[in-house]
């Protein structure tokens, strides 16, 4: 049998490239019809910048509000189409003009309470808006106000500040040797039949077949944002299946010889503080690079859209498990699955091909790619050669996976403070 599926693994490995591809361009272009979270993220902030307006010191006025948060609130409401905008954008905007909404005057009757909501409506109804402000609610967003805009900068000024003694390092020629790159002696057939066959044509079968009965399965008294919550990680992990089998394979038929002393994917956990060092160096200095690449995008084409679905989840969802549930996938499943793949497995037989640099920019291509999210495209790509690159410095696989999670995770951070 395994004679058999020799003699069929070229036209395997070419009918899943050109499925392969097939299916990452019609998900391309089915992403621009999704709506892009910018749109949404900017107006979270100018809200918070209205309940945090009475606590923010003069000295920061110009960082964090507008001169009138209230007026730029109202024209990004009005600015945004009328289908586009929500139930509760809808009331924002009839209370910002000044008329009263359809829910009743006092505390709000939403669940959670919306403190904005209520204070608008104070202040319609009593016209003396210092009473209506709230002190606590006014420094709680104050405080999410200054990590959401603050901490990004804080980020790129001292990945930037890394970058420029790194570089100066090297043309010193005083950076560490990078470690030999070793990794699983697979061949491309091996990579377009594990990623493009395993990854992308099997899972996109698997999906529908396995992940959506089991969904449909839940019972019915699991709520929306829950049903959401299990219906993502049971998908992830059916995505994920066939090419971690598929890789089993393939590692099982290399066999013991020629194989490592470290292994064949060079996990490397020890010393453990060193590689979460690593990590976050690496995180520190893709950070700036990243947050320019987006820049040069939205300033060059304008935004794109085609959001990640799972950004727009965490952004709407106020369910605790739900919100763990995303959180675990995002930080723990996608990380360890992802860099297995691409760092652990396909960068080393790039890099043997065509080398560390060229091997690196393909791999963070291919990373990006596998998003299937025309919008992030350009940063993913960026991101996605910078992990390539802690993997070639390094030698190991571990900081690539801690540096992906925590990626993952302060992005993740970032939307729940919004």
């Amino acid at each position: 049998m395994s004679r058999v599926f020799s003699q069929w693994k070229e036209p395997l490995a070419l009918l899943s490239l050109v499925l392969a591809a097939l299916i990452w361009l019609m998900g391309l272009q089915g992403s621009l019809d999704r709506k892009s979270v910018a749109p949404a993220l900017s107006l979270q902030q100018q809200e918070l910048s209205v309940l945090a307006e009475p606590a923010v010191p003069p000295s920061l006025r110009p960082l964090l509000a507008t001169p009138d948060p209230k007026t730029t609130l109202l024209e990004a409401l009005e600015a945004s189409s009328e289908d586009q905008r929500s139930p509760r954008q809808e009331r924002l905007l009839t209370l910002l003009r000044g008329e009263f909404d359809a829910a009743p005057d006092g505390p709000s009757t939403i669940d959670p309470p919306d403190p904005l909501l209520d204070r608008l409506r104070c202040e319609l109804s009593s016209g003396n808006a210092e009473a209506c402000r709230d002190a606590a609610v006014a420094s709680q967003a104050l405080a999410r106000l200054l990590i959401s805009a603050l901490l990004p900068l804080i980020t790129a000024g001292l990945g930037l500040i890394l970058l420029l003694v790194k570089g100066w390092q090297a043309l010193r020629r005083r950076l560490p040797e990078a470690p030999s790159l070793q990794g699983p002696a697979l061949t491309l057939i091996d990579m377009a039949l594990l990623i493009a066959g395993g990854f992308v044509v099997v899972s996109s079968i698997a999906v529908p077949v396995i992940a959506q009965p089991l969904v449909l399965a839940l019972p019915e008294a699991l709520t929306s944002p829950r049903r959401e919550g299990v219906s993502v990680v049971l998908t992830y992990a059916v995505m994920a299946l066939p090419s971690l089998l598929i890789l089993r394979r393939q590692l099982a038929a290399l066999g013991r010889e020629g194989r490592p002393e470290k292994g064949w994917l060079q996990w490397q956990l020890q010393p453990l503080v060193g590689g979460f060092g690593q990590a976050l160096s690496g995180w520190l200095m893709i950070t700036p690079v990243v947050m320019l690449a987006g820049w040069l995008l939205v300033k060059v084409v304008g935004d794109p859209g085609g959001s990640n679905p799972l950004l727009e989840l965490v952004l709407v969802s106020r369910d605790p498990l739900a919100l763990l549930l995303l959180s675990f996938t995002a930080v723990v499943l996608a990380p360890l699955f992802e860099e297995v793949i691409f760092r652990g497995v396909l960068l080393p037989v790039l890099a043997q091909r065509v080398g560390f640099s060229l091997g690196a920019l393909l791999n963070g291509l291919l990373f990006a790619m596998a998003h299937i999210s025309i919008g992030e495209l350009v940063p993913l790509t960026v991101l996605g050669t910078g992990l390539a690159l802690v993997r070639l410095r390094t030698g190991r696989l571990l900081p690539c996976v801690l540096m992906h999670a925590i990626w993952n995770a302060v992005t993740f951070a970032n939307l729940l403070l919004l």
